[in-house]
């Protein structure tokens, strides 16, 4: 599976992700509303949510769920 989400703090999820070479930042957004329609793209193209980030100023994605 591959998942993709939003955050503010993108080198915290990533630590809590735990799998750092799997976890890349996709997109920074300077409005929540560019943002939502980037996470609505990713979804669209099969990505599952991943809506353990908070914010979102990042965009992010992976493939490994921990």
């Amino acid at each position: 599976m591959k998942y993709a989400g939003l955050t503010n703090e993108p080198a915290i999820r990533k630590q809590e992700h735990g799998t750092l070479s799997d976890f890349k930042v996709m997109q920074q957004f300077t409005c929540e509303t560019a943002a939502k329609q980037w996470k609505s793209r990713m979804l669209a193209q099969g990505y599952e949510p991943d809506n353990r980030g908070k914010g979102w100023k990042y965009g992010y994605t992976f493939s490994v769920r921990v």
